[in-house]
C-alpha cells in the first residue's frame, strides 16, 4: 500500500531526527574532560536543555499523535507493545528529571558520575524505544491498520505540516504545489474532510508514482 509506505517513511524521518539528536548529545558527553569528577554548572545546564529538547521531540512525534491511537483501537496485539513503549518513555522522563535535579541553583559544580549516568540512562531508554518502534511497531501497524485508516493518517499528517508552516508565517502567502506551482493557503477539504492548507492525497487522481505529497519534508 503506497499510502502506508508514505506514512511510515515520513515517520521514519522523525525517527532519524530524534536518533541524530541523541547521538549528538552522547558525543557531547564523551567530549567532557575525563580527568574531572565534576561538570561545570553552566555546561550541565546546556546538556540538560539539549536532553529535554530530545525528550520533547520524541514525545510530540506524529507517530504518537496519529498512528498510535489508530493502532490502539485496531489491534489488541498492540496493547502490550504500546505499554512497553510508554514504560520506556516514562523511564526516560525519570532519568531526565534526575539529571535536571543534579543541576542546582548558582554555579555549584555538578557531580559528573551521577549526572552523566542519568543522561546516558535517558538516551538509552529513548534509543530502545526507537528501536522497538522500528522493529516491532511499524511491522505490526503495516499488518493491522486498514487502507482507509492509512489514508486518513496521511492526510492528518499533511494538515499538521501545513498548519505548522502557517504558524511559521508562510501560510498567509500561500504555498507551492507540485512542480513549484503556487497554490492558495486555503484549500478545499480532502475526501476525508481534512483541511490540507496546501496539498492532500487524492484517492481518485493519483500521481503516476502513487499517492505522494509534492514536498515530503516531515520535521517535528
Amino acid at each position: 500500500m503506497l499510502t502506508s509506505t508514505y506514512t511510515l517513511v515520513a515517520l521514519s524521518i522523525e525517527q532519524t531526527a530524534v536518533r541524530a539528536a541523541l547521538q549528538a548529545l552522547a558525543d557531547e558527553l564523551r567530549a567532557l574532560p575525563g580527568d574531572y569528577a565534576t561538570v561545570a554548572a553552566g555546561r550541565a545546564a546546556q546538556l540538560c536543555a539539549a536532553l529535554r529538547r530530545a525528550v520533547d521531540d520524541c514525545h510530540w512525534r506524529k507517530l504518537d499523535k496519529f498512528l498510535v491511537p489508530v493502532l490502539r483501537n485496531s489491534s489488541r496485539a498492540a496493547e502490550s507493545l504500546l505499554q512497553d513503549l510508554e514504560s520506556l518513555s516514562a523511564g526516560a522522563s525519570a532519568s531526565m528529571a534526575q539529571a535536571e535535579a543534579c543541576v542546582g541553583a548558582g554555579d555549584r559544580p555538578v557531580e559528573r558520575e551521577r549526572f552523566c549516568g542519568a543522561v546516558e540512562a535517558c538516551i538509552a531508554a529513548l534509543r530502545l524505544r526507537l528501536e522497538r518502534e522500528e522493529d516491532e511497531l511499524f511491522p505490526l501497524a503495516r499488518g493491522t491498520v486498514g487502507g482507509d485508516a492509512w489514508f486518513a493518517i496521511a492526510n492528518q499528517m499533511l494538515a499538521h505540516d501545513a498548519h505548522a508552516q502557517e504558524r511559521r508565517g508562510h501560510g498567509a502567502r500561500g504555498g507551492h504545489g507540485a512542480h513549484g506551482v503556487p497554490v492558495p493557503a486555503r484549500q478545499a477539504r480532502g475526501r476525508h474532510g481534512v483541511a490540507d492548507g496546501g496539498a492532500r492525497f487524492e484517492r481518485d487522481s493519483p500521481h503516476p508514482d502513487g499517492w505522494r505529497h509534492p514536498n515530503l519534508s516531515i520535521v517535528n
